[in-house]
């Protein structure tokens, strides 16, 4: 790939229309990452779904289910 010696704001010019919106969409998505809008506090309405199942596995077969899971999925 050859190197540019131009502004970006002259590369983005001689892009298509379509490209530009796609490079408009890419800048805002790096300022927003940038910016690090705040988050939403998490909420834990699960906490405690699981109780049962201590029980039954400990915390080390649990991980061996859900990695399990995960490979099957993919």
């Amino acid at each position: 790939m050859q190197e540019m010696t131009c502004p970006v704001e002259e590369v983005v010019r001689l892009l298509p229309a379509d490209i530009r919106q796609e490079v408009r969409d890419f800048i805002e998505f790096l300022l927003a990452k940038r910016a690090g809008r705040a988050r939403a506090q998490p909420r834990f309405e699960w906490a405690g779904a699981l109780r049962d199942m201590g029980t039954r596995y400990t915390s080390v077969e649990l991980q061996h289910r859900i990695l399990a899971w995960r490979t099957e999925q993919e």
